[in-house]
């Protein structure tokens, strides 16, 4: 391929990456939740529990930030501290009984916009681009 088509696949790319991230605020909008937020409630519902420090790790973020999401889904009601009974210093993130219902609504609103969006493409064009793309990350 030459070198402009493979600039141009790349731009095309990007775009599509910034389009799912427009669309997935718009779709947080609901639950006045950040993609940081419903990312790191998700991982805490999932793992019915989670230290701070592996929050980070999982995120991908600093255990600073961690901190700063952990402490807008508690001042929501989404999430509680517990002490840690392995470890007196550290405390566990649990989801609270509207963290699980949030997450849940969450999810099926994101399950929702990407059927929507996908639905553009054929089973066949699903699969391929879903190869191609599984392709890239390796």
């Amino acid at each position: 391929m030459p070198d402009d088509a493979t600039g141009e696949l790349g731009e095309l790319l990007m775009r599509v990456a910034r389009n799912q991230r427009r669309r997935w605020r718009e779709a947080l909008a609901p639950w006045d939740l950040s993609p940081h937020q419903a990312r790191a409630l998700r991982v805490v519902v999932e793992r019915d529990g989670v230290r701070l420090s592996d929050l980070a790790e999982s995120l991908h973020i600093a255990p600073r930030s961690a901190t700063e999401v952990a402490d807008g889904l508690q001042a929501r009601g989404l999430v509680e501290r517990t002490p840690d009974p392995a470890d007196r210093r550290a405390v566990i993130l649990r989801p609270t009984a509207e963290g699980r219902r949030v997450r849940a609504e969450v999810g099926r609103a994101r399950a929702a916009d990407n059927d929507e969006l996908l639905s553009r493409l054929s089973a066949d064009d699903r699969a391929t681009l879903a190869r191609l793309l599984g392709a890239l990350l390796d």
